[in-house]
């Protein structure tokens, strides 16, 4: 089996949401995990909530990068917003790859023009991040 690992500034969303996403449609091939140069320290309940409307019940927490150190994945995805935040740069074993994706937890407006953009993030993620996987399978 691969490991991915998706790596992020706060790992609360878009590392969280990716995580679940590939352990639910493709654990049988990938195994996921997700971590932050400066996590936030819980995941954000609006990813939880974007997950659990596609049936993927998400139990992740946000971890630091540096408890993955010392293990070997075969892929390493940074997905941050490379132009609106500093991305985190991977200096452990494994193929290094960005996808850029907004910060949902910037969005503003009402509860339900914010839930938009997560559902729209969790969109774009499983649409790529499978694509991604796939080719690297």
């Amino acid at each position: 089996m691969k490991k991915v690992l998706f790596l992020c500034t706060g790992n609360s969303c878009r590392s969280q949401m990716a995580e679940a996403i590939t352990n639910a449609r493709l654990g049988d091939s990938w195994q996921a995990f997700s971590a932050g140069t400066k996590p936030a320290g819980f995941v954000h309940p609006k990813a939880l909530e974007a997950l659990s409307e596609i049936g993927i019940q998400h139990t992740g927490s946000s971890k630091r990068a540096d408890e993955f150190r010392n293990v070997d994945f075969d892929l390493v995805v940074t997905v941050c917003d490379s132009a609106a935040e500093e991305c985190p740069i991977w200096l452990g074993k494994g193929k290094r790859t960005h996808h850029s994706f907004p910060d949902p937890a910037k969005a503003e407006g009402t509860d339900e023009e914010t839930m938009n953009v997560f559902r729209s993030v969790r969109d774009d993620i499983e649409k790529e991040m499978i694509q991604l996987l796939k080719a690297n399978s």
